[in-house]
């Protein structure tokens, strides 16, 4: 099988190289490597050879290659980066932060405090979207809310008596590693 090379013009090859740099300069590493990969691909290396001089897979230098031959430039050229669109629109988030702000009570949970499945069942109910609680954390941050986790307290506890406990009981309890009442296990 025939390696591909591109034909090229010097000045097409010379301004691709500008390109290049350019990309450099602006932190663009990625497009800079497949300009790379398409002016030595003009030098007349082989898809191997670009592959070991980048670092990079083989597959990838060739998908480069035909895509410049297909669409040129613009191929080359970061766009949009796949994955899945966020599926509420700036009015949904805004309606969301109201009623995540007014509080569970108000739109009908019995519990005082939001939960991420509490929230992502009313993005269901109000949106028809479904999001997973470890997703809805997310929304609720770039929301400006941020995760509260509760400090364990009895709620009918003494806190005199919980402080002397602390001070004098829990210190025994600590020293002696039988105190609980168990046998040895030597």
């Amino acid at each position: 099988m025939r390696a591909r090379t591109i034909a090229h013009h010097w000045k097409r090859k010379e301004s691709l190289l500008n390109l290049k740099r350019q990309a450099e300069r602006d932190g663009q590493s990625r497009v800079a490597r497949r300009l790379h990969a398409i002016v030595l691909n003009m030098d007349g290396r082989s898809s191997g050879e670009i592959a070991n001089v980048l670092k990079v897979a083989r597959s990838n230098v060739s998908q480069w290659l035909a895509n410049f031959e297909r669409s040129g430039i613009d191929a080359l050229l970061e766009g949009q980066r796949p994955g899945r669109p966020c599926g509420l629109e700036p009015a949904h988030l805004k309606t969301l932060k109201e009623i995540v702000d007014s509080g569970p009570v108000a739109y009908g949970f019995t519990g005082g405090v939001w939960t991420s499945p509490m929230v992502a069942r009313v993005i269901s109910e109000e949106f028809g979207r479904t999001y997973h609680p470890g997703h809805v954390r997310k929304i609720l941050y770039a929301l400006d809310f941020s995760v509260q986790r509760p400090r364990r307290v009895l709620a009918r506890a003494d806190a005199q008596k919980r402080r002397g406990w602390i001070r004098s009981t829990y210190p025994d309890i600590k020293k002696s590693p039988n105190s609980w009442g168990g046998t040895d296990p030597r």
